[in-house]
């Protein structure tokens, strides 16, 4: 049989089909097309561990499989893989199914497969699929190296290049174009582009995009008004449903958020990511048995994972504390205790794995032991990496011990603490007093700091349109040099911006401003629904987010 191209004996393929006989016809057809490599497994959760652990040029993937891996299906893998950045675009991903419809190929076109194969397929049909797609790898080629070198300005300018000259594959070049301009923070261009691709045709990306730039923009009404066009006319696209639920926490509607989750995780009741998020989002609304079914069935599935985050399991810990369930929160603390020996520079995983350490003291009435772990955390609640997550997980757990009588001195004072720095927003607000929910007065202070704070920030914008800019700067750097929130500091550098030209000591200002901001503004939003990535719900791979701290494949078993 004839090479279909002068590269494919460098390739690496990737076969997987739950038929021992099909899988071994397609990787028979491979190396005879030349592939050079060809490697084969019939679980579709096996080939995720595959895929997380190392690249391959093509993948060859059955669209749904039986038994244990049946909720999970090759679209619902691209979307896991593509959204947690362990694809490359140069990986051609073809789905193989008995499905002739429409929805099939619209599915094709929306999660960026390279096509698809139709049952029974000939080896002709397959060559043809495997040469189209690898073309279109090649003629975009340009615009994935300059991805791939993170030279962001250059990609952007090709995709745009090609969408307005209607170049072959014009149409993902918009794509990958819209997203690169969000990246940029060129919001409006972003949005236009999505709306003149829209206009060529009904692609829900394209309105998934106008949505996602109308967040970036601050317009999140607008935002959550096209999200729900979009669901109503397309439910089964799960990204809107992402896109949407990051909104709603944001405006602090956590119960909506968790609705829209379910209905997420239902969709794709095998993605890790989704399930995280429901099962986090049902601990923050109260109904433990809901979270602690989603975050054992994500761990389960996904401990594994490098898309599997450890914040799972200090949830999960609450819920074994709650239940009583001395054996199950000891399984918590060994994994999450095996993963911070695998990364010991991690002081996330160490705030982890204290936290459910005095959950287990609990249990074992090691009272004296438990006070000094917890004056321990609370020991240092200026340092400079303490994120949203850190806060909501110390609240929780103190509010939890307060709850079951452990009263400590301090508490109060470590409760106003974190609620100043950190309840900047409606919706970081109502994560802190959901998370102390276990001891209603601690919830009622969170609010109260918020309060507080917007207070701060209202005297100071009052001194600004008295045009006593100078007054405004001083007085925001005074308020976050006492509660470190990033909010007044934001406030304090966007000031200085303005009208640094109308203040006499205006370098000054800015140096301490930038010091501030270094340690306590930049990075510090965080999200206490997992490790915040930098990546975004229902955003493009482009390949080049870090490993998240905190989220690794070295694990214990469940």
């Amino acid at each position: 049989m004839q090479l279909l191209d002068r590269d494919i004996a460098e390739c690496r393929a990737l076969v997987v089909d739950g038929n021992p006989t099909s899988r071994s016809i397609l990787a028979s057809q491979l190396r005879d097309f030349g592939v050079g490599t060809v490697t084969q497994c019939g679980r579709i959760h096996d080939a995720r561990k595959l895929l997380e652990a190392r690249p391959f040029d093509v993948v060859l993937c059955e669209h749904r499989f039986d038994g244990e891996d049946s909720s999970y299906t090759a679209q619902n893998l691209l979307d896991d893989l593509r959204r947690n950045n362990m694809l490359p675009f140069s990986t051609v991903f073809i789905v193989v199914t008995g499905e002739a419809s429409y929805t099939m190929v619209a599915d094709a076109a929306e999660s960026a497969f390279d096509g698809y194969l139709l049952k029974p397929h000939t080896a002709t049909a397959l060559g043809e699929r495997l040469s189209q797609a690898r073309k279109r790898k090649k003629v975009l080629g340009d615009i994935f190296s300059a991805i791939e070198s993170q030279d962001y300005d250059q990609a952007t300018r090709l995709c745009l290049q090609r969408y307005a000259s209607r170049g072959a594959y014009w149409l993902y070049a918009a794509r990958i174009g819209s997203e690169l301009l969000l990246r940029q923070g060129r919001h409006d261009e972003s949005r236009k582009l999505c709306e003149a691709v829209l206009a060529t045709g009904a692609l829900p990306w394209a309105r998934l995009g106008i949505a996602r730039s109308q967040i970036e923009g601050q317009q999140p009404a607008a935002a959550l008004r096209t999200l729900e066009c979009l669901i109503g006319d397309h439910p089964s696209h799960v990204d809107a449903y992402d896109v949407m639920g990051r909104v709603q926490v944001e405006q602090g509607s956590l119960g909506e958020a968790l609705d829209t989750y379910r209905r997420a995780s239902a969709l794709t009741p095998g993605s890790i990511t989704r399930l995280q998020k429901h099962g986090m989002l049902a601990f923050y609304t109260g109904d433990r048995d809901e979270s602690a079914k989603m975050l054992e069935r994500a761990a389960a599935i996904g401990i594994s994972s490098k898309m599997f985050d450890f914040q799972s399991l200090v949830l999960l810990g609450f819920a074994r504390f709650h239940q009583r369930d001395g054996k199950g929160l000891q399984r918590c603390l060994e994994n999450l205790q095996h993963a911070a020996e695998k990364q010991p520079q991690s002081r996330r995983l160490q705030r982890f794995v204290s936290v459910v350490k005095v959950f287990n003291l609990m249990l074992q009435k090691q009272v004296a032991a438990v006070v000094s772990e917890v004056r321990e955390l609370f020991a240092d609640l200026d340092e400079p990496g303490l994120d949203i997550e850190a806060a909501c997980n110390l609240l929780a757990l103190l509010s939890q011990l307060t709850a079951a009588e452990l009263r400590l001195d301090g508490s109060d004072a470590w409760v106003e603490a974190l609620g100043l720095r950190f309840a900047s927003s409606k919706g970081t607000t109502e994560l802190l007093a959901s998370a102390a929910a276990a001891h209603p007065p601690f919830t009622e202070q969170v609010r109260d700091t918020h309060t507080r704070i917007a207070e701060m920030a209202e005297q100071a914008v009052t001194h600004a349109l008295q045009g006593h800019h100078r007054n405004a700067v001083q007085l925001l750097l005074a308020h976050a040099e006492h509660t470190l929130n990033a909010k007044l500091i934001e406030m304090a550098r966007m000031s200085l911006q303005r009208h640094g030209d109308k203040i006499e000591d205006a370098q000054a200002l800015s140096a301490q401003t930038e010091s501030l901001r270094e340690r306590y503004a930049v990075g510090a939003g965080g999200t206490a629904l997992g490790q915040n990535t930098g990546r975004q719900p229902g955003a493009l791979n482009l390949r080049d987010a870090p490993p998240a701290d905190g989220a690794s494949p070295e694990a214990a078993p469940a």
